[in-house]
C-alpha cells in the first residue's frame, strides 16, 4: 500500500510538472512570433507603425486589466478550473487572431492576451503552493520552457509566413495547435480541485496582506514592469531596428530569436542561484550592466559583432525576468500572498510595460530614427537598477522586519 501511495503521489507531481510546462510554452509564443511579422502585417493591413507597435501593446494592456481580478477569481472557482479556461480561451483567441483583417487581428490579440493574463498570475502561485522548498529549480523549468518556446516562434515566423506561403495569418495561428495541446495536459488538473481550493482558504486564513501598501511590493511591480517594457520593446522592433542596419527580414528574426536562446540558461540558472542568496542585489546589478552594455553596443557599437550585442542583451533579459518571477514567491510567505503580489505586479507592471512597443513605434515614425528609442531603452536600464536593489532585499511583502527566507532553490 505505501509503494502505491508514492507511486500516486509522484504521478500526480508528474502531472503538475507536466501542465507547468505546457502552460508556459503557451505564454510568450503568441507575442514572439510577431515581431518578425510586423512588415508583413503593417503592409497587408495597411497600419502606421505605432498601430503596430500597439500589436504587442494590446495583450499588455490586458494582463494590466485582469491581473488584479485573477487572484479572486482563482480562488473563487478554483486555481485549476481557471486556469483551463484561460487555455480554452487562449485558442480561442490565437485563431479569431488568425483570421484576415485589422479588426480580427486585435480583437483575437485581447482574447488571447486576457487568457495569457491569467495563466501569468497563478503559475507562480501554483509553484508557491506545490513546490515551497523548490521554488528556485521549478521557477526555472517555467522559465526556460517560456523562454525556449518564445525563441523558436521569433525564429520560424518569416520561414513559415514567405518559404511556406502561409502567410503572417499561419505563422501566427499555428500556436493555436500548442495552446490546444494545454488543454488536454492541464484537464487532470480537475481532480485536485476541491483539495487545493481547501488548502488555498487555510493560506488566506492564515495571514492577510495588503499588498498595495507595501513599499516592497512596490519595488517588485515597478521591477516588473520596466524589464517587462524592455523585453516587448526588444520583441517588438528589434528586428525592424536591425533591418535599419542593413539586416535582411529573414536575418534579423532569427537574431531576435538568437536573443532570446541566449536568455535560456540564464533563465534557469538565475532562480536557482537566487534561491539560495538571502539577497539578490548583486543578480540586478549584473543585470543593468548586461542590458546596458548590449544597448549601446547596438547604438554605437560595430556591426561586425552585432551578435555580441544581442547575446548580452539576452542574457540581461534572462536575469531581469527570472529575478521578476522568483521575486513573487522569495518576497512572500505563502501562495496567496504570492498570487496577490503576481497580480498587482503584473497589473501595474504590465501596464508600464504596455506604453513602450507603442511610444518606441511612434518615436520612430517622428524622427525616422531608433536612436531615441535606444536612448530610452538606456535609461530604463537605470532605473531598474535602482528599484530592483530594492526589491532584491531581504524581507517579506507586509512586514517592517527582516525575516531570514529559505535557501534551499
Amino acid at each position: 500500500m505505501p509503494k502505491q501511495i508514492n507511486k500516486g503521489v509522484s504521478s500526480s507531481i508528474g502531472l503538475i510538472i507536466l501542465g507547468i510546462i505546457v502552460i508556459a510554452a503557451n505564454l510568450r509564443t503568441p507575442l514572439t512570433s510577431v515581431g518578425p511579422l510586423v512588415s508583413l502585417i503593417r503592409d497587408d493591413v495597411h497600419i502606421s507603425n505605432t498601430l503596430a507597435g500597439l500589436i504587442t501593446t494590446v495583450p499588455l494592456l490586458a494582463f494590466a486589466l485582469l491581473s488584479p481580478l485573477v487572484p479572486k477569481l482563482g480562488r473563487k472557482y478554483g486555481v485549476e478550473r481557471i486556469i483551463l479556461m484561460a487555455l480554452i480561451f487562449l485558442t480561442v483567441g490565437v485563431v479569431i487572431r488568425s483570421l484576415s483583417g485589422a479588426v480580427d487581428l486585435f480583437i483575437g490579440t485581447a482574447i488571447l492576451g486576457f487568457a495569457i493574463a491569467v495563466c501569468n498570475v497563478l503559475l507562480p502561485s501554483i509553484i508557491k503552493r506545490d513546490f515551497p522548498n523548490k521554488i528556485g529549480s521549478m521557477t526555472g523549468v517555467y522559465s526556460i520552457s517560456m523562454s525556449l518556446c518564445g525563441a523558436i516562434a521569433s525564429g520560424i515566423s518569416v520561414p513559415v509566413a514567405v518559404n511556406a506561403g502561409l502567410k503572417w495569418q499561419g505563422a501566427l495561428g499555428i500556436w493555436g495547435m500548442l495552446s490546444f495541446v494545454s488543454v488536454l495536459c492541464w484537464l487532470p488538473q480537475l481532480r485536485n480541485q476541491t483539495k487545493q481550493t481547501a488548502t488555498t482558504s487555510q493560506q488566506v486564513a492564515g495571514k492577510e496582506v495588503n499588498v498595495w501598501r507595501s513599499p516592497l511590493a512596490w519595488q517588485v511591480t515597478i521591477f516588473m514592469g520596466i524589464q517587462s517594457m524592455v523585453f516587448y520593446v526588444l520583441i517588438a522592433w528589434l528586428p525592424e531596428i536591425l533591418k535599419q542596419q542593413g539586416v535582411d527580414s529573414s536575418q534579423s528574426g532569427w537574431y531576435l530569436s538568437i536573443m532570446q536562446l541566449a536568455m535560456l540558461p540564464f533563465t534557469f540558472i538565475v532562480p536557482v542561484i537566487a534561491g539560495r542568496m538571502s539577497s539578490q542585489r548583486l543578480l540586478v546589478v549584473i543585470t543593468t550592466i548586461l542590458l546596458l552594455t548590449g544597448t549601446l553596443g547596438i547604438l554605437y557599437g560595430s556591426s561586425d559583432i552585432i551578435l555580441l550585442w544581442i547575446i548580452l542583451l539576452g542574457i540581461g533579459g534572462g536575469f531581469a525576468f527570472s529575478l521578476s518571477m522568483m521575486f513573487f514567491g522569495l518576497r512572500t510567505e505563502n501562495a496567496h500572498q504570492a498570487a496577490e503580489l503576481s497580480g498587482m505586479a503584473q497589473s501595474i507592471g504590465y501596464l508600464l510595460a504596455a506604453i513602450g512597443p507603442a511610444l518606441i513605434g511612434y518615436l520612430h515614425d517622428a524622427t525616422n530614427r531608433w536612436n531615441l528609442p535606444l536612448f530610452i531603452l538606456l535609461g530604463a536600464s537605470v532605473l531598474l537598477l535602482l528599484v530592483g536593489l530594492g526589491a532584491a532585499k531581504n524581507r517579506y511583502v507586509g512586514s517592517r522586519n527582516r525575516y531570514e527566507l529559505p535557501r534551499k532553490g
